[in-house]
Formats: C-alpha cells, sequence, structure tokens
C-alpha cells in the first residue's frame, strides 16, 4: 500500500476493486483546509476515465504488472491468437480486451500484451504500422499534398484518409493513436 501522494503519471493501482491506470494527479492544500489528491484515472476493463478526490491520508494498492511481446497470429472472427515471441506458447484474446486495436492487427505484428497475474488486461501497440491498401479512389496524376483527402480502405478494413496521389496496392503507414495517414512505406 502506498499513500494517495505517491501516485504517479503511467502507475497502475487497485481501487474499489478495479484495477485503474493513473492518467493525471495533482496534489492540492487550498488555504487551511486540508490537502488531498486529485487524480484522474483510466479504468483498465473498459476504458472509461474517472475523477476521483483523495485524501492526503488514503492508502492504495500498487499493482505490479508483467509485459510480454507477441507476435500477432490469425484470428477466427470471435478469438485474436497470438505468440509470445520468448517462450512459443500460443494464447487467444477477445475482441472485447482489445478494443479498437483489431483494425491494426496484421500477422507478424510485434505488441506488447500486459499482463495481471497471469491474465492479459491490455494491448500496447507500437506507434505506427505499415499497412497494404485495398481499395481507394485512382490517384490524380500530378497531386500534391494538400488538405484534400480520399478515404482508403486498408487489409484490416480500417479506413484512412489519404492524400490523392496514393494508390491502391500501395503500403503506408498508419498511427496507431488516431488511425491517421503519416507517409508512404518505403
Amino acid at each position: 500500500m502506498i499513500a494517495s501522494t505517491q501516485l504517479r503519471p503511467g502507475m497502475v493501482i487497485k481501487w474499489n476493486g478495479d484495477l485503474y491506470s493513473v492518467f493525471k494527479k495533482e496534489h492540492r492544500t487550498p488555504g487551511n483546509l486540508r490537502g488531498f489528491v486529485q487524480a484522474k484515472l483510466r479504468r483498465l476493463s473498459n476504458g472509461s476515465i474517472y475523477d476521483h478526490r483523495f485524501s492526503s491520508e488514503d492508502k492504495v494498492e500498487k499493482v505490479s504488472l508483467d509485459e510480454h511481446e507477441m507476435e500477432y497470429l490469425y484470428d477466427d472472427g470471435d478469438s485474436y491468437y497470438f505468440m509470445n515471441s520468448e517462450t512459443f506458447e500460443q494464447m487467444h484474446l477477445g475482441k472485447g480486451l482489445l478494443g479498437d486495436a483489431v483494425d491494426y492487427l496484421i500477422p507478424q505484428l510485434k505488441v506488447t500484451v500486459v499482463f495481471h497475474e497471469g491474465t492479459p488486461i491490455s494491448v500496447e501497440l507500437p506507434p505506427s504500422i505499415d499497412m497494404k491498401i485495398m481499395q481507394t479512389e485512382p490517384s490524380l496524376k500530378g497531386a500534391t499534398v494538400s488538405n484534400v483527402t480520399k478515404p482508403a480502405t486498408m487489409e484490416t478494413g480500417l479506413v484512412v484518409h489519404v492524400p490523392p496521389f496514393i494508390s491502391q496496392g500501395e503500403v503506408i503507414r498508419v498511427s496507431t493513436a488516431d488511425g491517421s495517414y503519416l507517409e508512404r512505406a518505403g
């Protein structure tokens, strides 16, 4: 157990029987009142954000997590199969746990799976992924970079807005943070 004043962004705690990641923390001491810690917490089970005020004397349980690099193999519709890069052990994760990450899962992609007491709780994607464009409008000859974009459907079904000079079959780099076009992959 640690004091609420020792909370730090990125730390994972167990509070009210659930796991939370500390998103933001601010220690306040207003005038002649007792000090408190205003924390913004992200629930790991569903990703929702909560604001909570802890008194300075409150204790919270700090949780230790294990991270394993895993390689995405394939999916069968409901389950997504991964292989541990060190032990070659395979496991499957459900769509509910993966959330929006399923839009970026291409075979042989290396991801970090976070475990708590042997149970997977989240998946961390690399900052960007190279993906192939399966369908888009024909490229415009002589088009240059501008604020005009067109939709392109990637190999996973994700729709990315790309510049007009990009054509079907090309491989582009996509940001996993917001699903935006970054550049041509070469």
